[in-house]
């Protein structure tokens, strides 16, 4: 799988994420202070990788900064992309179950390497629900990218 990962700062958490990504044998497209010369600004990089997605360059994304919330606001803003801000496994599993999310965000701050191998292992074993309302909820999602506030 190709995966556009981004972090506004070079901090252990975030190389660990890389390497713990090219382990598990994704090909790992670096964004911000990952990349050499990147923009690590947290709104640019996080942009950055979820374009990627919404373009199909990149299967997912995982967007870094210090909360994570600065990132998955980022993140969310280009159409097509469901980021969700995950702080442990059970909400990295219902993520991608319930919500069908394609972007990861993390906190650089919270995220220890062990809770990092949780979350993905979360987070990769996890399927979007066929559940016709939780299929609902996401086209709902889908409509409000393309602008529109009504069924």
């Amino acid at each position: 799988m190709r995966i556009s990962v981004s972090s506004d700062m070079d901090e252990p958490v975030a190389r660990a994420l890389v390497a713990a990504l090219r382990g598990r044998g994704h090909e790992v497209r670096p964004h911000g202070a990952l990349r050499s010369g990147g923009d690590p600004q947290w709104a640019v990089c996080s942009e950055a990788a979820a374009r990627e997605v919404a373009d199909g360059t990149a299967d997912q994304a995982v967007v870094c900064c210090w909360t994570g919330t600065g990132a998955s606001i980022a993140a969310n803003k280009v159409p097509g992309v469901r980021a969700a801000l995950c702080t442990d496994a059970y909400t990295a599993d219902g993520a991608r179950r319930w919500n069908d999310a394609n972007v990861l965000a993390l906190s650089l701050r919270l995220t220890s390497e062990p809770l990092l191998t949780e979350i993905l292992d979360a987070w990769f074993a996890g399927e979007p629900s066929e559940d016709t309302e939780d299929r609902q909820n996401v086209d709902r999602v889908r409509i409000l990218d393309h602008g529109r506030n009504r069924l």
